[in-house]
């Protein structure tokens, strides 16, 4: 085969064979094929668009650029989950316990936060002593006998991806439906899952703009899972305000602990029991997904989910007195108070906005080689369709002697905006689509 003939035939709006697929993925992976050449036929992906067929065997390809994980020796339908990304959203440590509580396994990998958006493994790794980086036995091991394990993505899982993924970065390319499932899909196929639960993000602080986008993405990932035998449900949830109170690190594992404890914010419990819902229907402890609620609601009122939690924190070196003692455990310096200027109801509080005041405070990454504090962030005590008075505290700001805190108020005042008309909070779940 040779590349150039696939690129022209991509060009020509033709469709690609598995055969011709597969042979970019390795000979790319194996860099046999010029950055150039690459960009070439992405961009002509980009424009001319693939099928769904050609879609999955993309998708098939990539999984299999590398090394897989074999789950097969682990007892149960082992389900994974997804998430394509958002402001505040903590919700893969909340439902790893609660799903892992009723002996289904739980066995993710997961990314680090670049830009707005937090990363799971930053969270977990503000706990001290948190591991995140193990060998597949370990990793495997810790699924037996504690049923749950979220680690780091090894270098070795779907190689293609991560190198696909940062030629479409540079190129202008990221935002085509085919390469963005096909990216999600690939490292979950990797991964081993028997099934996948998705949750795709929805609205300004997410990457899907559009509910409708958002369905297009959703439907292309499910089919995807069904060409493959993975069985794949997908919810398109909001996420044009922060989810929960908390954005940052350990202000997030926080509000972690209250929502395992019973005492979350009700956006951030309801998003968290509608995943897990799913999870544990599709691992056949519930005959039906409204049942698999409240098997998980029942987890959380019991203590169950919390004691999971715990023995999961400690099964991967953390410590646990950082648990039992989380309201003293690496609190910022300076907490500063953000108060209503007018009177009114909170009408939106832009998710991208927050999330990029988060980052500059030290709670994100703006280059892969940013230092995440962990401490810093900010804490909610009013959201959309809340009244406020003047003076009223919306959020309080945790910083280490920021220098530039009048920027931060300004962008505040930019990002929570206040109407005299009372705001009807948004529908949290849009669609469930499996």
């Amino acid at each position: 085969m040779n590349i150039i003939d696939i690129i022209e035939k991509k060009k020509n709006k033709l469709k690609l064979s598995k055969e011709e697929i597969e042979y970019f993925v390795n000979e790319y992976t194996k860099g046999n094929i010029p950055d150039y050449q690459a960009a070439a036929l992405i961009m002509a992906i980009f424009l001319n668009k693939m099928c769904d067929e050609e879609t999955s065997n993309l998708t098939l390809a990539m999984a299999f650029s590398g090394t897989t994980l074999d789950l097969s020796d682990i007892d149960g339908v082992k389900v994974d989950k997804h998430s394509t990304g958002g402001v505040g959203d903590k919700i893969s440590l909340i439902i790893t316990p609660i799903v892992a509580s009723f002996g289904i396994p739980v066995a993710k990998m997961s990314g680090r936060g670049l830009g707005f958006t937090g990363g799971t493994i930053d969270k977990l790794e503000s706990i001290e002593g948190f591991k995140t980086s193990m060998k597949i036995d370990e990793f495997k091991d810790k699924v037996k006998k504690h049923g749950m394990v979220i680690a780091g993505q090894t270098e070795a899982l779907a190689p293609a991806d991560k190198k696909i993924y940062a030629l479409r970065d540079v190129t202008a390319t990221v935002d085509d439906i085919s390469l963005i499932a096909s990216s999600i899909m690939s490292k979950k196929i990797a991964s081993g899952a028997d099934a996948i639960v998705l949750d795709i993000k929805v609205g300004n602080g997410a990457f899907m703009k559009t509910i409708e986008d958002g369905e297009k993405l959703a439907t292309t990932m499910v089919n995807i899972g069904k060409k493959l035998g993975r069985t794949t449900i997908c919810v398109l949830s909001n996420m044009d305000e922060p989810l929960g109170n908390g954005i940052g690190n350990i202000i997030e594992v926080r509000e972690v602990i209250d929502v395992l404890k019973g005492n979350g914010p009700e956006d951030l419990v309801e998003v968290a029991l509608t995943i897990s819902s799913l999870m544990i229907y599709l691992g056949k402890k519930a005959s039906s997904i409204e049942e698999g609620k409240e098997l998980a609601l029942k987890s959380i009122k019991d203590g169950s989910a919390y004691n999971k939690f715990r023995e999961w924190i400690v099964s991967q070196g953390g410590n646990i007195d950082v648990i039992d003692n989380i309201e003293t455990y690496k609190v910022a310096k300076n907490i500063c108070e953000y108060v209503s200027k007018e009177e009114g109801y909170i009408s939106s509080i832009n998710a991208e906005g927050i999330g990029k005041i988060a980052m500059s405070l030290g709670a994100g990454r703006e280059t892969k080689e940013s230092e995440i504090d962990p401490s810093v962030g900010i804490i909610f005590s009013k959201k959309v369709s809340d009244y406020v008075k003047v003076g009223d505290v919306i959020c309080t700001i945790h910083h280490n002697d920021y220098k530039d805190m009048e920027s931060i108020y300004h962008r505040l005042d930019e990002s929570i905006k206040i109407s005299k008309q009372y705001k009807t909070k948004d529908e949290l779940i849009y669609r469930i689509i499996k």
